[in-house]
This record gives C-alpha cells, sequence and structure tokens, in this order.
C-alpha cells in the first residue's frame, strides 16, 4: 500500500522544472553522454490536461541543444523549450492538430518554470 503525503493542489498550468536534488557523480570522465530524465510526474484527476513534469539533465544535454538550434535566457528556458517542442511533435504524430485545438496560455516564471494553461 502507498501511503499519501498529503493532497495535491493542481492548477491549470503544466510545469517543467529541473530537480533541485543533489546529484551524486559515479565516475568522473573528461566527456558526459547528454541525458535528461523524467523524476516525477503527476496529473490532475479531475482534470488529466493540468498536471506537471519535473526533468533533471545534464550540462550536455544543454549544449546539445543549443548546438541544434535552441535558445534561452536560462537552461531550464532551453530544456523547457525542448520539452514543448517533443509534445507538440508526439500530438502531432498521433494526428492531433495541435494549432487548431484551442488557445494555450504560456506565462514564463522568475524561478524558471513555465506555466501552461
Amino acid at each position: 500500500m502507498i501511503a499519501k503525503k498529503g493532497k495535491t493542489n493542481y492548477n491549470k498550468t503544466m510545469k517543467v522544472k529541473k530537480t533541485t536534488k543533489p546529484r551524486t557523480k559515479t565516475k568522473t570522465t573528461k566527456s558526459e553522454e547528454p541525458w535528461v530524465k523524467v523524476l516525477n510526474m503527476k496529473v490532475n484527476p479531475d482534470n488529466p490536461r493540468s498536471g506537471f513534469f519535473e526533468l533533471d539533465w545534464n550540462d550536455e544535454f544543454v549544449n546539445n541543444l543549443k548546438q541544434h538550434g535552441y535558445l534561452g535566457q536560462s537552461d531550464e528556458e532551453i530544456v523547457d523549450r525542448w520539452f514543448q517542442t517533443l509534445c507538440r511533435t508526439i500530438g502531432n504524430e498521433q494526428g492531433i492538430d495541435s494549432i487548431n485545438s484551442g488557445y494555450v496560455q504560456i506565462n514564463r516564471t522568475v524561478d524558471g518554470k513555465t506555466e501552461i494553461s
């Protein structure tokens, strides 16, 4: 049985943020492969369009995105733009019309998160 730690408050936003948990390195190398991980995902059971993803990544991942044309004022913004592109691509492959599917409001917060409603 999984115990609940409390009620999750959902709003009408999707947030992508870098984890604040410290990473432990297993070994030191001169060059690491780029990687990104989904650490957490929550979906509002009353409105499945609402939720958030928590991601973690290394510097090489951000450098790879920059080399492929992603720009932003912070690493979080660059990864967020990539994640939005990825989600749109998946939707398009499934036949979802992301252009005519409705109005989407995107708000960037000062703490590096993106709120989408």
